[in-house]
């Protein structure tokens, strides 16, 4: 086993699914101490017990989107584990996928608030916790997504949240750099997860026609992840795109 997360403590957005569950059950394996976090605390119980790490595992059940749960969370992790070292920013949602102008405000609203505003607050307190520990500095790393770069038929509000989700990544790299703190994005295209299955089944195109296309395992981007949490501080991997081979996305389709 590579030990290299050894006494290392990270947070992990949307742990109880996905790609979420995917990256803690990779850090716990490494031997990282693990903060899970997610809206229901049933799914992050159900993490601890399959990882076999219980006891290196804190699970707290926070709303990303409101600043007064995201501070709890942050302020247990410190009162638990002292300082932190990794945060993975993967909470995540969509909206359904209608006409863009049948969306409704709350539709919108919904998505900026946890994929955006979300990622934002936990950046925040990420940054304010690795800036005073001793030694300072630590690393965080946002899902962006393939809709980082282009977006699918009618998906307005995620295709906007994670172009948004660039300009954050950017801005804590540059920000966080007095703090030794670096920053990554990683890109992700075709996981297999409860959010993505519907594409194994066929989705709609640029060009109106339906398709199936191909998927990955989520355990692919849980390893890319380790192996961008396992770098020196002196290095960073900006910006990564890990995707099924084959999906429609390089060229034209």
């Amino acid at each position: 086993m590579n030990s290299s997360g050894k006494g290392k403590v990270a947070v992990v957005t949307g742990a109880g699914t996905g790609i979420g569950r995917a990256v803690a059950l990779a850090l716990l394996k490494e031997d990282y101490q693990v903060v899970l976090v997610g809206r229901r605390i049933e799914p992050l119980n159900d993490v601890a017990k399959e990882s076999g790490a219980a006891a290196r595992v804190l699970a707290v059940a926070t709303d990303v989107s409101q600043p007064e749960s995201v501070a709890a969370m942050f302020a247990k992790t410190r009162e638990v584990f002292g300082r932190l070292d990794l945060l993975v920013n993967n909470a995540g949602v969509n909206a359904p996928a209608v006409n863009m102008e049948d969306l409704s405000f709350e539709q919108w609203q919904n998505v900026i608030n946890i994929n955006l505003t979300g990622s934002f607050l936990c950046a925040q307190g990420a940054m304010r916790l690795m800036k005073d520990q001793q030694p300072q500095g630590g690393r965080i790393v946002n899902n962006g997504s393939i809709s980082a770069h282009a977006p699918r038929p009618n998906s307005a509000p995620y295709t906007s949240s994670k172009h948004a989700i660039t300009g954050l990544t950017k801005s804590i790299s540059l920000d966080g750099r007095k703090y030794n703190i670096a920053c990554g994005q990683i890109d992700i295209g075709n996981a297999l997860t409860e959010l993505s299955a519907r594409m194994a089944k066929g989705v709609p195109q640029a060009n109106g026609e339906i398709a199936v296309e191909p998927m990955m395992d989520a355990k692919e981007v849980a390893d890319a992840v380790v192996h961008m949490a396992a770098l020196p501080l002196s290095t960073n991997i900006q910006f990564m795109t890990i995707m099924a081979t084959k999906m429609p996305f390089v060229g034209r389709g």
